[in-house]
């Protein structure tokens, strides 16, 4: 009889082990970094707050990055630790930093365009390499989305209060634009939060610790009232697609889904949301966004004609979309609303490959590490998962990623999918694996 093969150990329960000890190892370190980082989560929504230094325009939010990412460069002379930064994103971050400084010297203002490539580009992508060196457990993955989560509630729960009280006063029609506080409009505070549901949502289910569980719980109960409450339809379509996520992961998935269903039929039976949603189903409503939308991409569609290699530069949509929108219509929009058009416009055809390639090699990630990944990491990159998801439909009709907190968010984000890989486990199991690969050594791994 052939000799019986021994019982090879799954390589994440390899990993999961050395993860563990190189985890403790370094537990101390980054200390001061990790937590400058939840903190700067947390003032995300702060972006709005701005004053000058000098002739330079600057944010609370601005600076909480600069000061984290001084830090890390401080603590990382003083541990003699060398960052990790060969990622799977890196080399479409790189087009995706050279789109954007083409597009200042295409823009119509380039100092203006030069403030939000600091602001959209440099300092979300910065913040984003920081953390994927400072996020050595799922632990700290946690906090940041606790960061993330805190501020989002504060601004959340501060635009709900002005909703329920003009409601109350009945100073609001729902057909017409929600009032808001902190943020411009009431689409940004779906657009924050949702993202951030689908994390604490992966974290809620699937989470070891109960009492992380119930907190997590707790806020994506709250930030989805939030949601419901902004009134932003595609908000509500990016919710709708988080929460058929988290059910289909779970063991339970058709009750979940079943009672899903009934609490979205629950929420129709009420007058002001009915109202709301319908308007957007009733082509003929003078209040009907989609029909705006669809507009506003088509008059898009044809500025790019003229334009299909940069689009308008950074900042420049209004202003090269004017003579195309401007002798018909009222509204004034600095976005075209829909996600490659928006990158397109913004960056050119560059610009909207390096961010399609940062988005596919996103979803790899997170769907692998979901699959595969060590039991806490699992429950990130799932969450980091179904925030892309959430990312992307609400894209079709809206900014995921032009604000300030939002780009802040998106690469906060994709660096929990990417922090497991840069731990030094990871590195030297990946190292190992390759090497099996070139001699031909069977592979362990399922």
């Amino acid at each position: 009889m052939p000799a019986r093969r021994a019982t090879s150990v799954p390589w994440w329960r390899r990993l999961v082990t050395a993860t563990g000890s190189a985890s403790a190892a370094s537990a101390g370190s980054y200390r001061i970094s990790t937590g400058l980082a939840v903190v700067t989560c947390a003032l995300a929504p702060a972006y709005t707050i701005r004053w000058h230094l000098g002739p330079l325009p600057t944010t609370v939010l601005e600076n909480a990055i600069l000061v984290t990412i001084a830090a890390f460069i401080v603590e990382s002379i003083s541990q003699k630790t060398a960052p990790y930064w060969h990622t799977a994103v890196l080399a479409p971050a790189i087009l995706f930093l050279l789109a954007g400084a083409i597009s200042i010297a295409v823009a119509p203002d380039h100092r203006a365009a030069l403030g939000l490539y600091r602001a959209y580009f440099v300092e979300p992508m910065a913040f984003g390499f920081v953390l994927i060196n400072v996020i050595t457990t799922p632990k700290r993955a946690y906090f940041l989305v606790a960061g993330l989560a805190l501020g989002g509630s504060v601004a959340g729960v501060a635009n709900g209060a002005v909703v329920l009280n003009a409601l109350r006063h009945h100073t609001y029609d729902v057909v017409n634009t929600p009032p808001v506080v902190i943020y411009n409009t009431a689409n940004a505070v779906a657009l924050y939060l949702v993202p951030v549901i689908a994390l604490a949502g992966a974290i809620a289910m699937h989470w070891p610790s109960q009492r992380e569980r119930w907190v997590a719980a707790a806020f994506a109960a709250l930030g989805s009232i939030c949601v419901v409450l902004s009134f932003s339809r595609g908000g509500y379509l990016a919710l709708a697609a988080v929460a058929a996520g988290l059910a289909l992961t779970h063991r339970r998935r058709w009750m979940l889904i079943g009672a899903g269903v009934l609490v979205g039929a629950a929420l129709m039976l009420i007058p002001t949301l009915r109202h709301r949603v319908l308007t957007d189903l009733d082509p003929s409503n003078g209040h009907n966004t989609l029909v705006g939308r669809v507009h506003l991409w088509s008059v898009a569609l044809q500025m790019l004609r003229d334009h299909p290699i940069f689009g308008a530069g950074l900042s420049g949509f209004a202003t090269v979309i004017a003579p195309y929108w401007n002798p018909t219509n009222i509204d004034r929009f600095t976005y075209p609303h829909n996600i490659v058009l928006n990158a397109w416009t913004e960056t050119g055809l560059l610009g909207v490959a390096a961010l399609a390639w940062i988005l596919v090699t996103g979803f790899r990630s997170s769907w692998r590490g979901w699959r595969s990944a060590p039991p806490g990491w699992r429950v990130v990159h799932l969450g980091v998962l179904l925030a892309l998801v959430a990312v992307v439909v609400h894209g079709l009709v809206d900014v995921p990623y032009w604000k300030n907190d939002l780009s802040l968010e998106f690469w906060t984000i994709l660096s929990l999918s990417l922090a497991l890989a840069a731990l030094p486990a990871a590195r030297s199991h990946a190292a190992a694996s390759r090497g099996a690969a070139r001699a031909g050594t069977p592979s362990s791994q399922p």
